[in-house]
């Protein structure tokens, strides 16, 4: 049952991501008589999004392909290890920690929302400018605890912090069985090592 599961969770977490890359691509393709040369890079000044692709933006954050996709993969990856047993490692259980997990996004993103527009900061992740590997892994590593002001400034990231912590807290005193409050504080510190991760992954390989 855990193998059907899990098998099942992946092949449609990977069927949502091809799917959202096949949309994003199609359209966009070309047929060129000789290669063009690639241009090198040029640095654009950071520009905030207006406020339309700023709201669009949030709720991609919560129901886009690839959100989609990460809360199946995580609940097909919970529901393999029993985490938590209170929900049996079942379709049933399944059910449960996807609702859990997209229940926890909404939270989290729609803080992030808020703040950002409070604070007027962007706290979405934006691959380095430069192109040696050190100034590649540093913007990975840092964005998940800083933000931009509306001049392109690098601040500490009080939206995304904040709103990580406080959602995961909100999760293990209500609805997440057998969980403290204290769980949730090392949960978010847990999500924002993953969230530097998943930066590396945009860095260095998936360049969408």
């Amino acid at each position: 049952m855990k193998q059907a599961i899990v098998t099942c969770s992946l092949i449609l977490a990977l069927g949502i991501c091809a799917f959202a890359q096949t949309a994003a691509t199609s359209g966009s393709s070309t047929v060129s008589a000789s290669p063009v040369p690639t241009p090198e890079p040029v640095a654009t000044p950071f520009k905030r999004l207006d406020a339309d692709k700023r709201f669009k933006r949030y709720v991609k954050s919560m129901f886009g392909p690839f959100s989609l996709a990460r809360a199946v993969a995580a609940a097909g990856l919970s529901t393999a290890t029993n985490s938590p047993e209170e929900w049996g490692p079942h379709w049933e259980g399944f059910g449960k920690r996807f609702a859990s997990n997209m229940g926890r996004s909404i939270i989290k993103n729609t803080m992030i929302y808020g703040l950002d527009e409070a604070f007027k900061y962007d706290s979405y992740y934006h691959r380095s400018q430069r192109r040696d590997t050190g100034s590649k892994v540093w913007n990975a590593v840092i964005s998940p605890v800083t933000a931009r002001n509306e001049t392109g400034k690098r601040v500490f990231g009080i939206p995304r912090v904040f709103s990580t912590y406080a959602s995961s807290v909100i999760v293990a005193e209500t609805w997440y069985p057998g969980r403290t409050w204290g769980d949730g504080l090392r949960n978010g510190t847990f999500t924002l090592g993953i969230n530097a991760g998943y930066n590396l992954l945009k860095e260095f390989i998936w360049k969408k």
